[in-house]
């Protein structure tokens, strides 16, 4: 059996590895499409991300240094890469009543060719039909984050509402801004590809912020009012000062990506200051949920699988581009971190 693995900081390879037997409460699945993230999984293969060195302390909630002795939060050598696979069950622990062989699922895992996954109170993995979108399948992840800020930022109907960096996250977000009949909804990105598939889903506008004052034209677009509700995916510095900038009075900002330290320049003396905006950092799968206890990340997860499932959201143009596993080295190198560009989300093909 061969997986994707991170030998060093950005070089990736595919490695061979024994597969071990199955133990009552697990199944084996036979893989046949997979996707990495393309967000807080490039800050591990590029080795910036601040858990190598640090951890995030529950008690105290606060990000601490690791001990000396304690192992490093991220080992190169047999590091696995990748996040959402789409597989059939070929082998079945005794313990198991939910699955079977030949049951067609998705769950969390890296990319390989086969996934052992526990299958026993597991509501994380997902049964589909063999009918189902395997594109649609491996946006589970993104599709929560969406959903998280989406909610966060208490989106409604006839809101002017912006996403910022379409990547699967920002993509998802603002097909479900459409979806619940914002008045208005404006997208940002650079990339015209990615500007494209938002328009073909709904979008009201596109804008290349690189090609105008993004913060401006939100306010020109919403007839100088700004936006009820940004929703920031892009981690960007200049991203989030144009979103301070097209906010409209006492909006909200749901900043849902995981940024990067900023450089010298973010300016909260202006619009910031003047324009009473709010600033939530949504992230679905932090507990207890904003809403708890009606809601909390399962239930967040059981409504955008229903989503994924019954065709509500569109991942098809998405997962872009797709490659065979054979490629998914070089691919990853090139298309999760040298090149983002030319992609949105990747998507990786097994053998039948």
């Amino acid at each position: 059996m061969r997986k994707l693995v991170a030998v060093k900081p950005r070089e990736a390879a595919i490695k061979e590895y024994e597969d071990r037997p199955v133990q009552s409460n697990e199944v084996r699945v036979k893989v046949e499409f997979a996707s990495p993230k393309h967000g807080t999984e490039l800050a591990d293969f590029r080795g910036t991300t601040p858990f190598i060195d640090g951890k995030f302390d529950d008690e105290w909630k606060i990000f601490v240094e690791r001990d000396p002795e304690e192992p490093r939060g991220i080992e190169f050598g047999d590091l696995p890469l990748g996040n959402m696979f789409v597989g059939t069950v070929t082998e079945a622990g005794a313990d198991v009543t939910e699955f079977a062989v030949g049951d067609r699922v998705c769950s969390y895992g890296p990319i390989k060719e086969t996934q052992i996954v526990n299958a026993v109170d597991n509501y994380k993995l997902r049964k589909m039909s063999k009918e189902a979108s395997a594109k649609n399948a491996v946006c589970y992840d993104p599709a929560q984050f969406a959903l998280g800020a989406i909610r966060d930022a208490n989106v409604r109907p006839g809101d002017y509402v912006v996403v910022i960096g379409l990547g699967a996250i920002g993509q998802i977000a603002a097909q479900i801004a459409v979806k619940l009949g914002a008045g208005t909804v404006i997208a940002i990105d650079p990339i015209e590809h990615r500007r494209e598939i938002a328009g073909k889903n709904g979008v009201h506008y596109v804008l290349d912020n690189t090609a105008c004052d993004a913060g401006y034209e939100i306010k020109r677009l919403t007839d100088k009012l700004g936006a009820d509700v940004i929703i920031e995916t892009s981690g960007n510095m200049y991203a989030l000062q144009s979103a301070l900038k097209g906010l409209a009075y006492g909006g909200t900002i749901a900043y849902a990506a995981f940024a990067k330290p900023f450089p010298a320049g973010l300016w909260l003396g202006q619009e910031a200051h003047y324009n009473y905006g709010k600033i939530i950092f949504s992230r679905a799968c932090s507990e207890p949920n904003p809403e708890y206890p009606r809601w909390n990340r399962k239930r967040i997860e059981n409504v955008v699988w229903d989503m994924l499932m019954n065709g509500y959201l569109n991942c098809e143009d998405i997962i872009y581009p797709v490659i065979s596993f054979e490629e998914s080295a070089e691919g990853f190198c090139k298309y999760v971190d040298r090149c983002p560009e030319q992609s949105i989300k990747l998507g990786i093909t097994f053998e039948a």
